[in-house]
């Protein structure tokens, strides 16, 4: 189901408006970050009638919550490298391209979650759903043997990723490539030891 207030028609053209208007909010957050979002400058770099968006979406907000569903329908999948080790480093510098692009529409975007109760749900659903496709790389790990059995993924995952967030987006600081896998090298360490 949609979240409320957000009304959607499968195909054709509210497809189309709905990829538009996304893809402006995207590029929009990427140039003026969240303080610079609006529905005006939504319409007209989307080229969408203002009317539209304000039937369809309502909000800013609103538009931030489709825009983090938008994220857990598409066909993205956790890497498989053949070892828990650089399945957790791939995903590290996903995370760190992410995070250290300039802009980063990443850091934008969960600033723009607290605009809302319901932006900030929309994240959470975003993070539930990358945190259940990534399960698959411990799942795997278990059975090559890798960790122990009952490492629990999301704890592991949040030990992999969890810094790099913190570095960037709390702290501000600067984050390289080879802290980003450092900290995917200790996650996998503290689980092999059964410490996750």
């Amino acid at each position: 189901m949609p979240p409320s207030g957000i009304r959607r028609r499968p195909g054709g053209r509210s497809a189309r408006v709905r990829a538009t208007v996304l893809a402006a909010v995207d590029a929009l957050l990427a140039e003026v970050g969240d303080e610079g979002l609006t529905l005006d400058a939504v319409a007209e770099r989307s080229g969408v009638h203002r009317t539209t968006l304000y039937r369809r979406w309502g909000s800013v907000p609103m538009l931030l919550v489709d825009l983090l569903d938008a994220g857990t329908e598409d066909d993205w999948r956790a890497p498989d490298t053949g070892s828990l080790e650089g399945d957790l480093v791939a995903i590290n510098r996903e995370v760190h391209a992410a995070l250290t692009a300039e802009p980063s529409v990443t850091a934008a975007v969960v600033a723009a979650s607290f605009r809302s109760p319901e932006a900030g749900e929309a994240l959470r659903r975003f993070w539930e759903d990358r945190y259940e496709r990534c399960a698959a790389v411990v799942h795997r790990a278990v059975e090559r043997g890798e960790v122990p059995p009952g490492t629990d993924p999301r704890r592991l995952l949040v030990a992999a990723t969890g810094p790099l967030y913190h570095q960037r987006i709390l702290l501000g600081g600067p984050l390289t490539r080879e802290e980003a896998d450092a900290h995917a090298r200790a996650a996998r360490a503290a689980a092999a030891s059964g410490l996750l």
